[in-house]
């Protein structure tokens, strides 16, 4: 079995909550006449964001048709808080605007450049920030102009084990640059 069909799997089977994330929504959707909006709003982001975000790190650098399952999801989550219908006009608005939401491809890289964050600031689990050293904290690379840039050093791996999904190549391919 090739590499790249191996990921596609397991990225097929990364959200298999999202049936069960629909039937929450139906479920609020039942209630939110008796719910405040307040109250809709913490009931759609207990039951509903924190499932579209758990594991959605997989999902960088993914094509499009992957994450527009889980936007979809996301939409519907916006109408129950805001009693919309589905053909209303102003979803983008909504979910931006109103909820201060992020579309699903921003929060999985807004959820990255946290994790990095944490690992150059200590706050990260140690398996992790192994993963985020600045290329002027290793030794043979100091005096290289990257060290003086801010960027991080990439250790090497074999595409054909590790996919070109993971954690340290959405750093290398979206040119991550934090400053300490």
């Amino acid at each position: 079995m090739c590499s790249s069909h191996r990921i596609s799997r397991s990225r097929n089977k990364l959200h298999p909550s999202a049936p069960s994330v629909s039937f929450q929504l139906r479920q609020l959707r039942y209630v939110r006449r008796s719910l405040d909006r307040d109250s809709a709003a913490t009931r759609v982001r207990a039951f509903v964001a924190s499932r579209i975000d758990y594991g959605n790190a997989l999902l960088a650098n993914a094509p499009k048709i992957w994450t527009e399952k889980l936007q979809r999801v996301l939409n519907a989550a916006a109408r129950v808080i805001t009693g919309t219908r589905k053909f209303d006009s102003g979803p983008s608005r909504i979910l931006h605007h109103d909820l201060h939401w992020l579309d699903v491809p921003q929060r999985v890289i807004f959820k990255l450049y946290k994790t990095v964050y944490k690992c150059l600031h200590g706050l990260a689990p140690k398996y992790l920030a192994e993963l985020c050293v600045p290329v002027a904290d290793v030794a043979g690379r100091r005096q290289l102009r990257s060290a003086s840039r801010g960027l991080l050093n990439f250790p090497r791996f074999n595409l054909s084990n590790y996919g070109r999904s993971t954690f340290v190549l959405f750093r290398r391919s979206s040119h991550l640059e934090l400053t300490c």
